[in-house]
Order: C-alpha cells, then sequence, then structure tokens
C-alpha cells in the first residue's frame, strides 16, 4: 500500500521563507487536514506534497521512492499514478463538457479516456450532476465545477487525494456530498491531504496539522 513521507520540507521565494522543517509520514487510511490563515502557505504545502511544485530543501518521499531523483518524465508518471489533486480554483478546461473534463487524466495514460467513461459518468451522478454531464464549464455554478473537479481527480483511483479548500464557496448538501467522496477513498485505504478553513470538516480527519511558525505541526 502506497505512504507518503515529508521529510524537511521547506519552501522560499528569493530572502522570503514560507515554509520549513515540515515531517509527517501518511499511511494507508490517513487523513490530514492542514489549517493556517489565509497567504500563510497551505497552497504551497499542496503543491509539494502533490509533486507539482519543487521543495528548496527536503523531499517527498512516495511509496519508498525519493522524488528528488526523478527527472520530469518519471515525475509526471508518478503524478499520474499516485496523485490525485482538487486544485482550490478548479481549473476546469472551458472547451470540454464535464464529463470530458474527468476523463481528461486518462488522456495520458495507456487505458485512455474512453476506458474511463462510464466511470466518470457514475461519479459525476452520484456527486448530484447526472443532468450536468454535457455542461461546459461556463454553464456550471461553483458548486457544481468544484464537484466535477473532484471527480477528475478521482477518476483514475489515486492511492493519495490531495484537496486545497475542497469545500469552499459550496452550500450545505453540496459540502457534505464531496466531503463524504474524499473521506470514502480513506475507508477504502487511501491518502487524503487537504487544507481547509473549515473545522467541521477538519475534525472528519484522523490528524490535524497547524501552523506553527513556518511549519506545520500536528495538534
Amino acid at each position: 500500500m502506497t505512504t507518503l513521507v515529508a521529510e524537511n520540507l521547506g519552501k522560499s521565494y528569493g530572502d522570503a521563507v514560507i515554509l520549513e522543517g515540515i515531517n509527517f509520514q501518511a499511511n494507508p487510511g490517513d487523513s490530514i487536514a492542514f489549517m493556517s490563515p489565509s497567504g500563510s502557505g497551505k497552497s504551497t504545502l499542496l503543491s509539494m506534497l502533490g509533486l507539482l511544485l519543487t521543495p528548496i530543501s527536503g523531499r517527498v518521499v512516495v511509496d519508498g521512492v525519493d522524488t528528488s531523483t526523478l527527472n520530469d518524465k518519471q515525475l509526471s508518471k508518478l503524478r499520474l499514478e499516485n496523485v490525485g489533486f482538487v486544485f482550490q480554483h478548479t481549473q476546469l478546461i472551458g472547451s470540454l463538457r464535464a464529463i470530458e473534463n474527468v476523463t481528461v487524466p486518462a488522456n495520458f495514460s495507456a487505458q485512455g479516456a474512453k476506458a474511463k467513461a462510464e466511470q466518470a459518468r457514475e461519479m459525476l451522478c452520484q456527486l448530484g450532476l447526472e443532468k450536468r454531464l454535457l455542461h461546459y464549464p461556463h454553464q456550471l455554478s461553483v458548486g457544481q465545477k468544484r464537484r466535477v473537479a473532484l471527480a477528475r481527480a478521482l477518476v483514475m483511483d489515486p492511492p493519495i487525494v490531495i484537496a486545497d479548500e475542497p469545500t469552499n464557496d459550496l452550500d450545505a448538501e453540496s459540502r457534505n456530498s464531496v466531503a463524504d467522496a474524499l473521506f470514502d477513498r480513506c475507508a477504502q485505504g487511501g491518502i487524503l491531504l487537504f487544507a481547509t478553513h473549515d473545522e467541521e470538516l477538519a475534525s472528519r480527519a484522523t490528524r490535524i496539522m497547524r501552523l506553527d511558525g513556518k511549519t506545520f505541526k500536528e495538534a
């Protein structure tokens, strides 16, 4: 089963230190909520954990692989096979319909988008979007876009899901459906790492890490 280890992670921009000395291990079934004020580095941390941003110090080890030793092609392959990312600003492709947005990651795999089309449809229906499968992003509400983005992150069945403010701007019903889908992955042995301001959502996690200076420590 996949594990993720952060060892002495740090990030700075020029002389400005954003984060430093972050250490933790996430095992199958773990869910970790990262909490801190806005603009204090949560998104930066998630981007490093999701292998989208290179740390200035330390390393991320995924399933025993030191990702700092990988080239861009190897890193992309590892990320595709192991990480599903729910971005704070959804980043849907405007020219694609909802179901097509969900199957985008499959285009970069050997399976192809057609192989994931039925699973994408089922996921969108489970998230209450059965009447929005063929809608473009501009035809969707903020909450609907967020649920499409969630389905896209989950469609490849990644062992690690990383979510940046996944329930932000959602009504209660949408918030619950998104949260349930995320935590269901943990129940199946996956790892969930997420940033949130929502104390209720964070309380569902197995662990909460809060910002202390420039590092995150377990509360």
